[in-house]
């Protein structure tokens, strides 16, 4: 039994003994093991269905009802994000006037646990009638879906994670994964490459890190920059004007010699140099780190990292200095 009231986590300490916790541990082990009774399952079917959905000229058109299609909805959205056209649509507004969302060269995959309601029933003979190619995704194979689908794929489970094996836990489970084992293995066919995915995911962090430049981003920052025989104060109005903390040292063909940061002036007074004498050269860090405008903005702050700096300057295909990229930059867009 479950205590009336829920324990504290401070007090629970690491009672794994727990009535909470077994259930959890319960649950997940039943899922897991639902999950790698798939392998079992996996056969020609599979490859029919990819073939298939691979060389469809349509979209692949998504239905159910009730927890698969949820489920359904989750798959679509894989697909779309990973190179093959889908929609879903509801096994029960598709009897009720959606079936015109179904062009004649897509392909139809109907997900039910049972294969037998009523919804799917009315459903599968208009499919049919079509002439749309129908997989079916279903935990009976011997159920009104499992024989009529052109496709069949098993979504079988031994029991539901949940007390009376009533509430759809395992069995969502096992077909969101199915679902994802077939994106991967169109994704794969096609060759769909992290390009790809940054096409279609312009406006996450995900595809930043896939797509966007340092180009892109130090446009419209300051451009400092001093001569390896300029003095102190040159390098402080440069640097100040920069509003960066840094400044590039260039040589007359301007390309990057160095680099002084406020970190550098610090050190020069600590070492007790002197200010009226000291030059550019004299404190600049020679090779500077730099990259090309078409460096992945995700590359640069590996770089930043792997060399514990906060700038990194741009140069252009000469190798000439166009600009610095800050980690503030890299922050601002999502990329850290």
């Amino acid at each position: 039994m479950f205590p009336e009231k829920a324990t504290k986590n401070k007090e629970m300490g690491l009672n794994k003994k727990h009535p909470i916790l077994d259930s959890v541990h319960r649950t997940i082990k039943s899922e897991a093991e639902a999950v790698y009774s798939l392998l079992d399952l996996v056969d020609d079917n599979f490859i029919g269905v990819v073939e298939c959905l691979y060389l469809s000229k349509g979209r692949v058109v998504f239905t159910g009802i009730g927890k698969s299609a949820i489920i359904a909805q989750k798959i679509v959205a894989t697909f779309n994000s990973t190179g093959t056209s889908a929609l879903f649509m509801h096994a029960a507004d598709a009897v009720h006037g959606d079936l015109g969302m179904i062009s004649s060269d897509d392909v139809v995959v109907c997900l039910s646990q049972s294969g037998e309601t009523p919804e799917i029933k009315v459903l599968i003979p208009w499919v049919k009638r079509n002439g749309n190619p129908l997989v079916g995704m279903t935990g009976n194979p011997n159920s009104y879906l499992g024989t009529h689908a052109d496709y069949f794929i098993p979504t079988t489970v031994g029991k539901e994670a949940g007390p009376n094996n009533l509430a759809p836990t395992s069995s969502t489970t096992v077909q969101m994964v199915v679902g994802d084992a077939i994106a991967v293995a169109l994704m794969e066919m096609r060759g769909f490459s992290g390009k790809d995915f940054s096409d279609f995911h312009p406006g996450g962090n995900l595809g930043k890190r896939l797509y966007l430049r340092v180009g892109e981003l130090y446009q419209t920052n300051k451009k400092p920059s001093v001569k390896k025989d300029e003095g102190l104060r040159e390098i402080i109005i440069s640097m100040t004007s920069g509003m960066l903390g840094i400044t590039v040292v260039v040589d007359d063909k301007g390309l990057p010699i160095g680099v002084i940061t406020d970190g550098d002036l610090r050190r020069m007074l600590l070492d007790g140099l002197s200010s009226s004498g000291t030059l550019a050269k004299d404190i600049m860090s020679p090779n500077p780190k730099t990259a090309s405008k078409d460096f992945l903005a995700a590359l640069a702050l590996e770089k930043m990292r792997e060399f514990s700096i906060t700038q990194m300057i741009i140069v252009d295909d000469e190798g000439r200095y166009e600009g610095i990229v800050h980690l503030h930059d890299l922050i601002r867009e999502g990329i850290v």
